[in-house]
């Protein structure tokens, strides 16, 4: 198994955590983002969206974070990180589509604004940020993870982000549910460092 990133990269860092936390041995290619090595055409024929991860495994090419989580974690998870039943697995798709959503849009471009990855106008994406930390702030209130009371690849999929979120601009100290569901997930074994 081999997963292509570079290192700052938080969606490649859901995969990363997720192979650690299911104990899953792979190897790391890693692709230098400021020498344009993931337009090269060698990486675009892998992901010709030119992004990372890529997870390549018996020959099959994943090629953007979610489809990677929902692969390993039912091909190696069993009912843990995502449970077959219509009902649970719904409620877990909800918060991955989340991270889709609200995360990217505020918190994840809001960061790449500030580390100059792209351009775009930082305050509207703070403000989706805000509004998506507030979601979860009222959710985690009352629930110690985002789906089905235990972690689940939800978790892993808000995680990266949100917990950068310091980096985007936007402290975490209003949002103490979320900074002790950020903890929550630290403590998790087989949680690692970003870089």
């Amino acid at each position: 198994m081999k997963l292509y990133l570079f290192e700052r990269s938080g969606n490649a860092y859901k995969v990363r955590l997720l192979l650690s936390m299911l104990d899953i041995p792979y190897d790391k290619v890693l692709l230098d983002h400021a020498h344009g090595e993931l337009k090269s055409p060698d990486f675009l024929r892998l992901n010709p969206r030119g992004q990372v991860p890529v997870l390549e495994d018996d020959g099959q090419i994943f090629w953007e974070s979610t489809g990677a989580l929902v692969y390993l974690a039912r091909r190696f998870g069993g009912e843990q990180w995502l449970p077959s039943g219509a009902a649970e697995m719904a409620q877990v798709m909800h918060w991955m589509a989340f991270a889709q959503n609200e995360v990217l849009f505020g918190l994840q471009w809001a960061r790449a604004v500030m580390l100059k990855l792209r351009g775009g106008d930082v305050e509207e994406y703070r403000s989706y940020g805000r509004a998506g930390l507030a979601i979860l702030e009222q959710h985690l209130s009352g629930n110690r993870w985002l789906a089905l009371g235990r972690t689940t690849i939800a978790d892993i999929a808000n995680y990266p982000y949100v917990s950068l979120a310091p980096e985007s601009g936007i402290p975490l100290e209003p949002y103490p549910s979320v900074v002790a569901w950020v903890k929550r997930v630290e403590a998790l074994p087989g949680w690692i460092r970003r870089v």
